[in-house]
């Protein structure tokens, strides 16, 4: 490393500078790194005698001894560029002892150097001398992914890797690679699976050992305990009696995971000594099985130490290791105690044989002032002797815990519960339990043969803090009179609940922040005790290191054989080696973390681990880093080791870090150190360093206060006491949320420590980019110590402070940076919690002078502005807070003892009270008291002893003009009062009014967190008068004990809102003036059946009103019109369901809740239908009713019952005409008509079914012509309900809604007005509920919305208009013509489905369509006046004749020049097309029913002539030969007609024929039949070639052809559809002629002789 220099005066390069140096002496001059020009350098790493750095552009440049790519003895290279690595932008580099690595931004991993264990990725080399870029992909995906890299970590004989998803990838040798594995060494990058599924944060190699940073799982992902272990089978939880009594233990420990086999013996056996050179050969393989038995022998059962120690004393040792808590101060890692033959003799002889077999090493050859003690443990250990890691006693035995228990069971059971065990076991106990070994051979046996699973692999995680200490082996008294009352005391009283001051994981802050719930886990060799388990062992797996799971380790380094982790209270641990002192501190060799002895209140924010020394980098004064060095001093002559060795007893100053500049990243290898540095840049850097090292002095403070204050107070057994509950949970949130305050400037502090190892960019400062994380979390932090002070907290809280903190509280005024010394104790306490908001203004005043930096027109400058705006307003804001609770706290210490319990809560805080009588009550009696207080939520009129509350967000107030009431007046309207307040003076008015204004809109607004002006801040608008609040009723009758949450207008409740009442009914919906009005949900809760009614539809004035849906705790279900709460206009009723004992259904309507007018009442029980009239709820008038076992029955009824004359018919189609009495009971006068025209005339009684009395005359017809007459079937419908009479309160709303009362009476654009304003509140109705309204049917209701053409003549145009505006409008049931179409269908469909399907009911369902039509067809000529009647002509626009008219003419021999008549109007024409296909199923069905014989006798003809073949049916069928195709066509092939050819001719109008089955419209059935034609005439007039006419004579039997080979099922219910409703306009027309062409064929068919 030639070419570097001297420190001189910096030059043109201000940032990435590099300075290198060795050891610590006042010689030493770092030395600058030259050869780089202007290119700063923003990564470095090194090896034992080389190194890698990178630079801003991506560059990559090795420099040292470079044996790979140079002759051997060749000397130090000087800076190399990686030409390999040009163009490939590489963000991270690493290197090991002997090779290097590199990530570059797309994840790629490139390796070189020395490759004899693997270490490069490359198989049979040993030397990689250029980059070589390895292939790391995922063997589970398929096809193989590559996973991108973010960062790696080198040792010497190993390589990691640490992927973009936070999994760590090996290669190399050793089991330092954790991979589960026997052959080495591994060349393809492999997972370690042992840390899958959780996030690793960053990697670290040392010589033969791995750390790994790892954020800490959350909660409810951490894995649930096991009852074994996962390798050794050991059980972790064990209880063990011990004679008289028993040992519970948890102290288990896997030691090693897995168990070393021989090649991971070989690869993976400690070696102290390291190698200087790639060139040194590695340990022959007697050395290194030598080795594994070192590092196997603390396994060994019969291992001996030197101190002579037997297996069964070991044993004991390891036990009271297990139980004895570690100190942390004096070093002292454990025990070994030898085997006594009476230990339980006495205590002294207890204490004296601790005394003789402890040993103190490091203490008393320190003391001695022996040098170099670490040195000569290290040389014992070299020398390979099988020594057993140092124990010794942490403190001496204070007291013992001994008793005598003879019964175990259930007495450990019982007192486990009582004493609480996971308490006990919690509280930190100085005795130290001994057990004695039995003397017996066997018992010596026993605990030989159990010694594999008793060691401990972490005996350093016992004991960290005295709060978090934990015995992890507990003696069970059998009496309680054995255990400390004070701990019996403990665990029996009663206590709040503590608040845990650890954040909850995964906040939103944590994606942009680092995570300080972190773990660091070690693997590898561990013989220097540097994986921090507490003992020397190898590990093949990962393993946590307990102790530091909570010290929020945020960067970890490996030096060669010790390790360390960087906290975020910059605070640093090392453990291993110390043969240097390069952990920082004068013990020995440390196999647990220890804190390095680093000065009082010096803050470190990175470190480096060499081969034997340690560098910290640390804030110094004026916030400029300083450097700190541990370790072996390096020889001045030649770098070396050479010659006598010294090293620190303690890190040391580095003398000449400060001309080094800002040091922001150190660097530490071999025998070398390497820093980082940047010039001030306009005073930029300082800046930066300033900010963070405000903040990790700022972390440092609230951790202090955390743990040295918050933590004892909310741990205080008297708290509750003296607090009461409120005020305790109040201090448990306030501690929440400080502790999640302190977490968030830690996690800041990580972050700028980052940052400064970065590229110092400003854009990515989170605190610019995410202020909102920081000022939530002050906002809500400074909110609930405001709540504290408000309830008077911190006076309570002094009496319990004093007891634990004394008279002289120099703590707290220390803490609170406070110098007044006779403070009292509450003020020093607010002070205390007040103390994060002075950091505001540092935030804001370190932005500030960053923005200066940068030109003011930058975006920069703009951030970094903002930001400081933001923090100082913030900062103004909380205190101004603060003001405000100690106002308000002053003003309760003033107020009556017996409203301030009722009326003070933690977030209320007084903005202005009139004592002063300032303003009072008018009209108020001449001595009464009237005391009014506004707060910040409520306006409150205290009286005397009493008070009334006014919440503000349901206050309404407006001044009252002097000019017209003479007094400077407020009036004030609530929901259930209104006064009025007169002030003393215009000027007092103003005040309380803008006061008023400005709480009511704050508590509107709803944000605590901004300032609610007093009487004397900044005017604002007055508040809304609509508004949304929650208010519970305390006077109204109606509504007394209700909750109303929702809006407001004016002191009502008005638009949407939700009631609850306290017997449990709940309205939710809209509100006009107080009342519910609109639409809206009511739930009535029927306490007796424990079920609720449920109503769900609009309302007017309170009640219900409107259409709606009310479901019955009975089970019965009303869905219809209701009017005043009661059932009203058109409604369907449901009761029951198809498995009860009664159900029904009716459908019609309701006269004030009962059955009035036409309605159908559907029996389901009895299979029967009632089709008529009623009244007050019984049948009453003339019906129909139908069963389903063919009885059909219309007359009169009256009472419920079938009364008085009536027509019955059974369903072999015997008819009554006459008299009834009853139900199906005859009685009087009628005639009885057979069958077979044979009837019986008289005197009828009995009921139907049942046997008849019979008093008459039998006639036959045939034989007495003149009453030839009597024996016809009567004609059906005279005794029903006429068509136009059904269903009047349907069209009675549809006509209510459109605005005319009556029917047909009415403003034209007062209806459209109606149309537009239900079309809109539907819209609005349905906003909340997408899946109501699809993008399409949202797109109709807006094109609905726009009022159509609805005036002016009536054109073509206009009609064609009117007729699409109709489909759109009845295609959505929001439109009143659409609700109209969608009830008449329901309707329909009720009546004529199930038992009403009955084919007598065929020409009463053919007339109700068509009054339908009429009755549809008034509505629209009413919407559209222009339109004309019924029957009348619309001219057409003198168009010339269409195509379809000149085949018309060549069909039916017209003659030519014809003129084309205008457009017919009809409401069939207009109306059928929308109506009919939702009716055409029970319609069809009626058909279907009706002509079932006739159909039977047709289907039977067509299909026995469909059985023979084209030609012969043609012939059969009188088709004259001209007319039979000679060829046909199939698949574009022409094939001849053949004898046997079937179902070829004419197949084109066959297929078009049978279409008419999937049409629903007689206009689209008779369009099918013409297209059937027109294809006839075209095969006709291909085969003659010649312009043909057709005649009725010829064209007939082709006709006939063609239908039969159609083969329509139901053809005659088709033609009977068409008959029954075609337009009357066609019937004489062009189809007409054709149609009945159709229905000759069919009756032909019917009459057809068999072939």
């Amino acid at each position: 490393m030639e070419d570097v220099e001297k420190i001189v005066e910096p030059d043109h390069q201000e940032r990435g500078l590099l300075y290198t140096w060795k050891g610590y002496s006042c010689s030493v001059t770092p030395q600058r790194v030259l050869g780089l020009g202007s290119k700063p350098v923003l990564q470095a790493s090194l090896g034992v005698q080389h190194g890698v750095l990178l630079t801003e552009g991506g560059e990559v440049y090795s420099f040292g001894e470079l044996p790979w790519r140079q002759p051997t003895g060749s000397g130090p290279a000087l800076l190399v560029l990686e030409e390999a690595l040009l163009g490939k932008r590489i963000v991270a580099v690493a290197a090991g002892s002997f090779h290097s690595g590199a990530v570059s931004d797309d994840g790629i991993v490139f390796m070189w150097g020395e490759n004899s264990s693997g270490q490069c990725g490359v198989a049979d080399k040993r030397f990689v001398p250029r980059p070589f870029a390895m292939t790391i992909a995922d063997p589970e995906s398929s096809p193989p992914q590559l996973i991108k890299m973010v960062s790696l970590a080198c040792g010497e004989q190993h390589t990691l890797a640490l992927s973009a998803r936070g999994d760590v990838w090996a290669w190399g040798s050793g089991c330092q690679l954790g991979l589960v594995t026997s052959s080495f060494p591994v060349f393809m990058p492999q997972r370690v699976e042992h840390l899958a599924g959780r996030r690793v944060l960053q990697v670290a190699c040392g010589a033969f050992h791995s750390l790994a940073l790892v954020q800490r799982l959350p909660p409810q992902e951490a894995r649930p305990p096991p009852d074994k272990c996962n390798h050794c089978n050991q059980l972790l939880i064990t209880m063990t009696d011990k004679e008289d009594h028993v040992i519970i233990s948890d102290s288990h420990y896997c030691p090693l995971g897995v168990e070393l086999s021989g090649s991971e013996s070989r690869q993976g056996s400690p070696v102290l000594k390291l190698r200087s050179s790639p060139s040194e050969a590695s340990l022959s393989s007697n050395e290194m099985e030598t080795l594994r038995l070192d590092s196997l022998s603390l396994l060994s059962t019969g291992a001996k130490s030197d101190n002579g120690i037997g297996a069964a004393a070991h044993q004991m040792a390891s036990e009271a290791h297990d139980e004895q808590p570690l100190d942390n101060d004096t070093g002292i890692s454990g025990v070994d105690l030898p085997l006594h033959s009476s230990l339980d003799s006495s205590e002294e002889a207890m204490q004296d044989n601790l005394k003789m077999t402890s040993v103190h090493p490091a203490a008393e050859q320190m003391d001695e002032g022996k040098g170099a003690p670490c040195a000569k443990a290290a040389a014992d250990l070299t020398g390979g002797t099988s020594l057993s890691p140092p124990l010794t006693v942490a403190a001496t035995l204070n007291s013992l815990v001994v008793s005598c228990a003879t019964a175990v069971g259930e007495k450990v059971a019982s007192t486990y519960e009582a004493l609480s065990l996971k308490k006990v076991m919690g509280y930190h106990c100085q005795a130290l339990p001994i057990e004695v070994a039995k003397e017996t051979r066997e018992e010596q046996v026993r605990l030989e043969e159990s010694m594999q699973g008793k060691k401990s692999s972490s005996l350093g995680d016992i004991r960290e803090e005295e709060a978090e200490a934990l015995s992890r082996r507990l003696s069970l008294p059998g009496l309680l009179s054995q255990v400390s009352p004070r701990l019996l005391r403990k665990a029996s009283k009663p206590r709040v609940r503590p608040v845990p001051l650890t954040p909850t994981m995964g906040s939103e802050s944590d994606a942009h922040l680092p995570s300080l719930q972190t773990e660091v886990w070690s693997w590898g060799r561990g013989k220097e005790g540097q994986l921090g388990h507490g003992d020397v062992l190898p590990r093949l797996q990962p393993l946590c290191i307990k102790s530091l799971s909570n010290k929020e380790v945020v960067r970890v380094s490996a030096g060669a054989h010790h390790s360390l982790a960087l906290t975020a209270q910059s605070q640093v641990f090392s453990w291993g080696s110390n043969v240097s002192g390069q952990l920082g501190h004068m013990e020995s060799f440390s196999s647990v973390p220890r804190p390095a002895k680093m000065a009082d209140g010096l803050r470190v924010w990175d470190v480096a681990a060499g081969q034997q020394h340690t560098l910290f980098l640390a804030d110094g004064e004026l916030h400029q880093p300083i450097l700190y060095y541990s370790g072996r001093q390096v020889s001045e002559v030649d770098g070396g080791l050479h010659g006598d060795v010294s090293y620190t007893q303690q890190p040391v100053l580095l003398p000449f870090c400060i001309s080094l500049g800002y040091v922001s990243s150190v660097f530490a290898g071999g025998n070398s150190c390497l820093v980082l540095a940047d010039q001030n840049i306009m005073g930029y850097v300082a800046s930066i360093h300033e900010l963070a090292s405000t903040e990790r002095k700022f972390y440092c403070r609230l951790s202090n206060v955390k743990s040295q204050i918050l933590r004892p107070l909310l741990g205080l057994d008297n708290l509750c006491a003296s607090l009461g509950t409120a005020s305790t949970l109040l201090l448990q949130t306030m501690g929440s949320r400080f502790s999640r305050l302190c977490y968030l400037t830690g996690q800041h502090a990580a972050s700028l420590n980052t940052f400064l190892r970065g590229s110092k960019d400003v854009k990515n400062l989170v605190m610019v980019e995410y202020s909102t994380f920081f000022l939530d979390t002050y906002k809500e932090y400074c909110k609930t110590v405001g709540n504290f002070l408000v309830m008077g907290g911190f006076q309570a809280l002094a009496k319990p402070s004093l007891d634990f903190f004394g008279k002289s509280p120099e703590l707290l005024q220390r803490l609170s940076e406070t110098n007044d010394e006779g403070a009292p104790l509450a003020d020093l306490l607010a002070t205390l919690f007040y103390l994060p908001v002075r950091h505001l203004h540092d935030y804001g005043r370190i932005l500030l002078k960053l923005a200066t930096c940068f030109e003011v027109s930058s975006t920069e400058y703009q951030k970094l502005q903002d930001g400081s705006t933001k923090y100082e307003a913030l900062a103004i804001h909380l205190k101004r807070k603060r003001k405000e609770a100690e106002y308000t706290f002053n003003f309760w210490r003033t107020f009556p003892g017996k409203m301030t319990d009722s009326l003070r809560k933690p977030a209320r805080r007084l903005i202005c009270e009139s004592s002063n009588k300032a303003l009072t009550l008018h009209n108020a009696g001449r001595f009464s008291v009237n005391w009014f207080i506004l707060f910040n939520d409520a306006l409150v009129h205290a009286q005397f002893s009493t008070h009334h509350v006014f919440p503000l967000s349901t206050l309404w107030v407006e001044p009252i003009p002097e000019e017209v009431s003479g007094m400077c007046g407020l009036k004030i309207t609530t929901p259930e009062e209104q006064f009025v307040l007169q002030a003393t003076s215009p000027g007092e008015k103003a005040k309380w009014l803008r006061a008023i204004n400005q709480a009511v809109e704050q508590a509107l607004i709803g944000c605590p967190d901004e300032p609610v002006p007093g009487p004397g801040g900044l005017s604002r608008p007055e508040p809304p008068m609509s508004r949304s609040a929650k208010y519970t009723f305390y006077k109204d009758s109606r509504l007394k004990d209700a909750t109303y949450e929702g809006r407001w207008l004016a002191g009502k409740p008005h638009g949407r809102g939700v009631l609850k009442w306290p017997d449990g009914r709940v309205y939710s919906g809209t509100f006009k003036n107080g009342l519910e009005d609109g639409f809206g949900d009511l739930i009535v809760p029927n306490k007796t059946l424990n079920k609720d009614d449920h109503y769900r539809g609009q309302w007017r004035d309170g009640k219900m009103h409107g259409y709606g849906i009310y479901k019955y705790s009975t089970g019965e279900v009303y869905e219809g019109s209701f009017q005043e709460n009661m059932r009203h206009g058109h409604g369907i009723l449901r009761s029951g369901k198809l498995t009860s004992s009664s159900p029904s259904m009716f459908i019609g309507q309701w006269v004030q809740d009962k059955k009035t007018g036409y309605g159908v009442f559907d029996d389901i029980t009895r299979g029967e239908k009632y089709m008529g009239t009623w009244q007050e709820d019984m049948r009453q008038g003339i019906g129909v009713v139908v069963t389903q076992f063919g009885l059909y029955y219309e007359g009169a009824f009256s009472g419920n019952k079938m009364m008085g004359h009536g027509l019955l018919l059974s369903e072999d189609d015997t008819s009554y005409r006459g008299d009834f009495q009853d139900d199906w009971t005859l009685s009087g006068k009628g005639t009885l008509t057979l069958p077979n025209g044979d009837y019986l005339e008289g005197t009828f009684n009995g009921e139907w079914g049942s046997g008849l009395k019979v008093a008459g005359t039998y006639c036959k017809p045939s034989v007495y012509e003149a009453d030839k007459d009597k024996g016809v079937h009567p004609k059906l419908g005279t005794l029903a309900v006429p068509p136009d009479e059904k269903w009047k309160a349907i069209f009675e709303e549809c006509w209510h809604h459109l605005g005319c009362d009556p029917p047909g009476q009415g403003d034209m654009w007062k209806a459209w007005d109606n149309i537009a304003v239900a079309l809109t509140a539907s819209r609005r109705q349905h906003k909340d509920s997408p899946e109501l309204l699809s993008r399409s049917h949202n797109k109709t209701l807006e094109s609905l919305e726009v009022i159509p053409q609805h005036v002016g003549p009536m054109t073509s145009e206009r009609y064609d208009g009117i007729r699409k505006y109709l489909i759109k409008a009845c295609d959505t049931p929001l439109h009143p013509l659409g609700r109209l179409l969608e009830t008449l269908v329901a309707v329909y469909r009720m009546t004529y489905v199930g038992v009403g399907a009955n084919r007598r009911l065929l020409q009463q369902a053919v007339s109700e369509i068509k009054s339908y039509l009429k009755r549809i067809f008034e509505l629209v000529r009413f919407l559209f006046p222009d339109l004309p009647e019924e029957g009348s002509t619309i001219p057409d626009a003198g168009t010339a004749a269409t195509e379809q008219t000149a085949r018309s003419e060549n069909v039916l021999g017209s003659r030519p020049g014809t003129p084309l008549p205008g457009r017919l109007v009809s409401c069939s024409g207009l109306l059928l097309p929308v109506l009919l296909p939702r009716l055409y199923p029970p319609l069809f069905t009626l058909y279907a029913l009706d002509n079932e014989r006739d159909e039977d006798v047709y289907w039977e003809c067509v299909l026995r002539l469909n059985k023979q073949p084209d030609l012969a049916l043609l012939g059969f069928l009188g088709v004259q030969q001209k007319f039979w195709p000679d060829a046909i066509c199939i698949f574009g092939e022409r094939k001849q007609v053949l004898q046997s050819t079937k179902d070829q001719c004419f197949s084109l109008a066959v297929e078009c024929l049978q279409q008419i089955s999937t049409t629903f419209t007689p206009s689209d059935k008779l369009h099918v039949i013409q297209q059937t034609f027109e294809e006839i005439t075209q095969e006709v007039l291909a085969l003659l070639k010649e312009d043909f006419l057709w005649s009725m004579d010829d064209l007939f039997p082709v006709f006939l052809y063609v239908v039969l080979r159609a083969r329509i099922r139901n053809l005659g219910s088709e033609v009977h559809l068409i008959e029954d409703l075609m337009d009357p306009c066609v019937q004489h027309g062009e189809q007409g002629i054709m149609f009945t062409t159709l229905k000759a064929c069919y009756y032909q068919i019917q009459q057809e002789k068999l072939m």
